[in-house]
């Protein structure tokens, strides 16, 4: 018997003591494991405790025939998928028929021939295992295709952004260092004007009637006043724009060839700096709070570029779930927010923790958001393969985590942890 112990066990239905004791030993004396059931409902109550790899089925039984039998063990999604062999006297036509219509997949005549019975059923365990292995081929061979089509997908996603943003950021940062260096000499050169202007109030108390007219249209008082806030504001903004130039280059680092050590926090940071203009108030909505609760983190050996696409389609996609359920009214008279928590836990792992307050998540979708080309989001809002990459990135690329935590009206958080 120990020639089948790995196969499982054959189930066989018949309300006859000798046709049983002939199946049994015919199974019995090539080593096939099996079990016994004198009716159609012991039959289908032992496989939904236990799923046999082949069932010998009497068609004639008291009770629910083998033809009843046989309807409900295949409507049944734990059972469908055992192939069924009837055991009968009945040679007509219509019978075989009728029990081929209803799934089964052969028939053993009464009265049994030994051999016949073990190649019959010799030959449909092999067919079922063949089947298995070839679906399983077929589940592995669609998983390696779409892990494939992500991996194309991310890379060409990567390269396209990088160069993208990379020659944007290049663009920026020449006019804005030219805006920002003649700065401080126009400062100077209007504090001197100012101040020669001053004293020659002073020396010529009383300009002559045309002076005194062009300087009261011109408001000269209000015209020094303003000039300076003006240059503030001239030097605030082009500070700006650099940070954001500065941004656009950290987010955009080409790094796929080879990992570097990085601030993750810099890399939130820049993300956070594009996402600027999506965080705003708008007519729908007011601004998206950002709280930021940064522990201490060592610099991570990673790819910082791969990296912040995870930040930025994590941050993206909780811009877009806040403004989904305000704009249908899922949530009211709530500030929305989303916050970010760093840490080192104790496995000296570097955690990040993405969480939004919007309306969460329902848990049968939640456990296939990972999953290639699946998304949430409305027709034409969504392509499917953003948290796929990013778990692609994180776990397959980074030997991490990524993982989510979501109940409908408590919000929905996302958690990185990568080795340091």
């Amino acid at each position: 018997m120990n020639n089948h112990q790995n196969t499982g066990f054959i189930l066989i239905v018949d309300d006859n003591p000798t046709n049983l004791s002939l199946l049994c030993e015919a199974l019995n004396s090539e080593g096939f494991r099996f079990r016994v059931a004198v009716d159609g409902e012991s039959a289908i109550a032992q496989v939904e405790r236990n799923q046999p790899e082949l069932i010998l089925l009497d068609v004639q039984m008291p009770g629910i025939d083998g033809f009843e039998t046989c309807r409900r063990l295949k409507a049944n999604p734990v059972s469908q998928n055992i192939p069924i062999i009837f055991t009968t006297a009945l040679a007509d036509t219509d019978s075989k028929t009728k029990g081929f219509s209803l799934g089964a997949v052969d028939y053993i005549p009464k009265p049994f021939a030994q051999e016949e019975v073990i190649a019959r059923v010799r030959v449909h365990l092999q067919l079922k295992q063949l089947t298995q292995s070839l679906e399983q081929k077929v589940s592995d061979r669609t998983r390696a295709l779409q892990q494939a089509q992500v991996q194309l997908v991310q890379q060409e996603k990567l390269s396209t952004l990088g160069e993208l943003v990379a020659g944007i950021g290049h663009e920026i940062n020449n006019p804005v260092n030219f805006i920002s260096s003649n700065i401080p000499p126009l400062q100077e050169y209007i504090a001197a004007i100012t101040e020669l202007l001053l004293l020659y109030q002073q020396e010529y108390p009383n300009p002559t009637a045309k002076i005194t007219t062009a300087i009261e249209n011109l408001d000269l008082d209000f015209v020094l006043e303003d000039i300076t806030k003006i240059l503030n504001s001239l030097e605030l903004g082009s500070e700006r724009i650099r940070n954001l130039s500065n941004s656009l280059r950290n987010f955009s680092r080409s790094d796929s060839d080879a990992k570097i050590s990085a601030d993750l926090h810099q890399g939130l940071d820049s993300t956070l700096m594009i996402l600027q203009h999506r965080l705003k108030a708008s007519s729908d909505r007011s601004r998206i709070e950002v709280i930021k609760n940064y522990g201490v983190l060592p610099q991570v050996n990673c790819y910082l570029g791969q990296m912040n696409q995870v930040f930025m389609n994590i941050l993206a996609n909780a811009v877009d779930a806040l403004d989904e359920a305000i704009v249908q009214g899922k949530i009211s008279n709530v500030i929305p927010q989303i916050q970010i928590t760093t840490a080192i836990d104790s496995e000296q792992l570097a955690v990040i923790r993405i969480a939004d307050n919007g309306i969460g998540i329902p848990e049968r979708l939640k456990k296939r958001l990972f999953e290639p080309l699946f998304t949430t989001k409305t027709v034409g809002k969504g392509t499917g393969l953003g948290l796929s990459i990013a778990y692609e990135i994180v776990v397959e690329k980074h030997k991490g985590v990524l993982e989510v935590n979501s109940q409908p009206g408590m919000g929905t958080e996302f958690i990185i942890k990568i080795p340091t």
